[in-house]
């Protein structure tokens, strides 16, 4: 269901086999009770079986890819795509932020402004990021231009832009405009070390994001580079407060995340971190894109506040792994595309085609108004669907899709809500 390949079952039920994940948390199908001659215990542990082993395939499954357009057409950028999403002019909608360049091609930051809806974004037309009062430009180099991403770097509550650049160093162009009608300095690299006597520098190919990495309250910097690792450089809050940030202890290359009681090195290289909680565990894992276009999930097997890593699986868009064509390099943010009322994450992946590709999050089973919860409002879809005449399209309220919304739907309904509220 829901993208996923079914694996064949003598005996259909619906269990959960993950959480949160951005794909479907139950699957399976349904076996009338009428018809069953085992105890219903038994099917739960015939189908567990079964499913845990896909969802130990299929760590996060997300629905199919789609191009994001612009005046009607695919948006297409100078170079190779880094997007993000984010409120640029304060006007509560998400816009579009996309760093462009490379190959030879100058680098440079694109806002689109949405001029759609908080659940229908939609663009039109873009303009460059200014710095000094023209366009922000970063030196190309290969595969990289401008890695973009917005953060608040001092006590202003005005946006400001931490770039990465393809030499492996980073720069912090701070806002001298307003937080709604964003303009930048002239940029600074990023220091390190005592007293910020060394340069921020990853090797080459810094992609670098800005996250709580050890839960000290303090935003800390986490990088990715030409060379796979995942560098890691703590705020030690050293220079009178967590911001702006410090990173006295932190040598120029960081420390390194880790796999197994190794450095953590993404297959490939070219690694391009997002770090969040992506499986509903509590605890922050981590997202990464690739040299070879792929998309690769590292679940977190430690802590929130000392993460650690045990392997990692394929992102996968309609049950296959995420791989684009001709090695274009990866890089992905995560967003909620259709607002915060969306209760799954969606995944933006900008690649060497100068395009940004959207894959959505997939509802859970049962949760009609994909808030994120079974809660009372699902339960009222289905009641009110009980026993009524299917709509010519049909209804999700079919949860076993016989053709009738009865009580057979009702109790898979509550063996759904049990399981996601227990």
């Amino acid at each position: 269901m829901d993208g996923v390949e079914k694996k064949a079952l003598h005996v259909h039920f619906y269990v959960p086999v993950s959480n949160d994940l951005g794909g479907s948390a139950f699957d399976g199908g349904w076996m009338s009770m009428s018809s069953a001659r085992l105890p219903v215990a038994v099917f739960i542990v015939i189908a567990c079986v079964s499913l845990q082993a896909l969802a130990e395939e299929v760590a996060i499954n997300l629905g199919p890819e789609e191009l994001v357009r612009a005046d009607g057409n695919d948006l297409v950028v100078p170079g190779y795509a880094v997007p993000s999403f984010e409120d640029w002019n304060g006007d509560h909608l998400q816009d579009l932020i996309v760093g462009e360049g490379g190959n030879g091609l100058t680098g440079k930051v694109r806002v689109y402004l949405n001029v759609g809806t908080e659940a229908d974004p939609c663009f039109v037309d873009s303009f460059y990021v200014q710095s000094n009062g023209q366009d922000l430009t970063c030196t190309p180099n290969g595969c990289q231009g401008c890695f973009p991403r917005v953060v608040y770097w001092d006590e202003d509550a005005r946006k400001d832009l931490l770039i990465g650049l393809a030499d492996g160093t980073a720069k912090i162009f701070l806002n001298v405009a307003s937080d709604n009608e964003p303009a930048f300095d002239a940029g600074q690299n990023v220091t390190v070390g005592n007293e910020s006597a060394y340069t921020f520098d990853v090797g080459s190919r810094a992609t670098p994001i800005m996250v709580h990495w050890n839960d000290d309250d303090m935003l800390d910097i986490v990088s990715g580079g030409l060379d796979g690792l995942i560098h890691v450089y703590y705020n030690c809050g050293c220079g009178g407060g967590a911001v702006p940030p410090h990173f006295y202890f932190s040598p120029p290359d960081g420390t390194y995340a880790q796999d197994k009681s190794r450095d953590l090195q993404v297959p490939g290289g070219r690694s391009s971190p997002v770090v969040m909680d992506l499986d509903g565990d509590g605890k922050k894992d981590l997202l990464t894109g690739n040299t070879d276009g792929m998309i690769l999930f590292f679940r977190n097997t430690g802590t929130n506040s000392l993460p650690m890593f045990s392997g990692y699986s394929p992102v996968q868009s309609n049950g296959q792994p995420i791989d684009l064509p001709n090695g274009f390099r990866s890089r992905p943010s995560v967003c909620y595309w259709t607002g915060e009322n969306d209760g799954y994450w969606d995944l933006l992946v900008g690649y060497g085609d100068g395009k940004v590709h959207l894959y959505r999050g997939i509802p859970k089973r049962g949760d009609f108004d994909a808030d994120g919860a079974l809660d009372a409002d699902d339960f009222t879809f289905i009641a009110k669907a009980l026993n009524q005449p299917l709509p010519p399209q049909g209804t999700p309220a079919d949860l076993n899709a016989d053709g009738a919304v009865d009580i057979l739907d009702l109790q898979i309904f509550a063996d759904l809500w049990l399981a996601a509220n227990k």
